[in-house]
């Protein structure tokens, strides 16, 4: 098998095949930065490679990190995909945007039996554009969800402010909390103004084999340990068929990303990124440090036993 390049107009989904240098029967959809073919995409896919198993990786589009009526139904198009190329177990992991991202798709594709979500929601986030507007960095859309399911958004947990506030009052915050960026104060009250429904709720209950599920305390996008700690709460409520573990951290910030991965995304300077991006890699380098170190050994880990099992 060889690289293979997938575009939403002819294929259905956007991505890129990443195969395994041996021949496996596993197969991981990663989702990394803002491209299927850009540097942290190439580096998680052959990260994860190296593990023994073929990767797909996928992305809204060429290269946007905006999420906006993104269709589930581009997953069943890679999964069919990798079917025919013979994987038999499919995985998927994301992480910040792209970890609620695997917890839906894992939710609506029972072909999925790994899901890794690193520093996700619990919930449907609303639709938002990194497109420059007016000079902002990035804006909400206009009464879209992030993804879409047979045509139709799904229900989402709406802003708290909107175009051009929304991201005036995430860089206020990010200066005022010493961050590159950080819009923890928008999620919170954006629950506080509207409460999450029950429809807005990722059905991770319909989730099936392991589910892993990656936070740190610190975490200055969003309260993902507390919207983990909803996950298992609801978990332990509700019947469901998957394996789930929490590995939760006081200190790792939003970029909770095994060390290795890291190390390969920027071989110099890793560390340098995570204490210039956010306050408590400044101020708790060395447990940030181990926090990776710990993820990268239990996710190998977790990974080599799902292509084993």
């Amino acid at each position: 098998m060889k690289k293979q390049r997938f575009r939403a107009e002819q294929d259905g989904f956007h991505g890129a095949w990443y195969p395994a240098e041996t021949e496996c029967d596993s197969g991981m959809i990663v989702m990394l930065g803002d491209s299927s073919e850009d540097r942290m995409a190439v580096c998680g896919a052959h990260w994860v490679n190296q593990l023994g198993c073929h990767v797909m990786a996928m992305s809204p589009d060429e290269k946007d990190y905006g999420h906006h009526n993104y269709p589930l139904e581009r997953f069943g198009k890679a999964i069919a995909f990798m079917k025919e190329q013979g994987c038999q177990k499919i995985g998927i992991t994301g992480a910040s945007t792209t970890g609620m991202l695997a917890l839906l798709a894992a939710s609506y594709y029972s072909e999925i039996t790994l899901t890794i979500a690193v520093s996700p929601s619990d919930f449907v986030m609303e639709g938002f554009y990194q497109d420059g507007k007016d000079g902002m960095r990035e804006r909400p859309g206009d009464q879209e969800s992030t993804v879409t399911w047979q045509g139709k958004p799904l229900p989402y947990l709406p802003f708290a402010w909107r175009h051009p506030e929304y991201w005036q009052r995430i860089k206020a915050y990010s200066k005022a909390t010493g961050n590159a960026i950080a819009s923890r104060e928008m999620f919170d009250v954006s629950e506080q103004l509207h409460p999450i429904q029950e429809e807005e709720k990722i059905k991770v209950e319909r989730i099936r084999g392991k589910l892993i599920l990656i936070g740190a305390e610190d975490d200055a996008l969003w309260d993902t340990c507390r919207y983990i700690r909803r996950i298992q709460k609801r978990l332990e409520e509700l019947p469901h068929e998957c394996t789930c573990e929490a590995w939760l951290y006081e200190h790792g910030t939003h970029f909770a990303f095994p060390e290795s991965l890291l190390k390969k995304i920027l071989p110099v300077g890793s560390g340098l990124l995570v204490k210039a991006m956010f306050k408590a890699g400044r101020d708790y380098p060395k447990e940030c440090r181990e926090t990776r170190i710990d993820i990268d050994r239990r996710m190998k880990q977790a990974i080599r036993e799902w292509r084993n099992g």
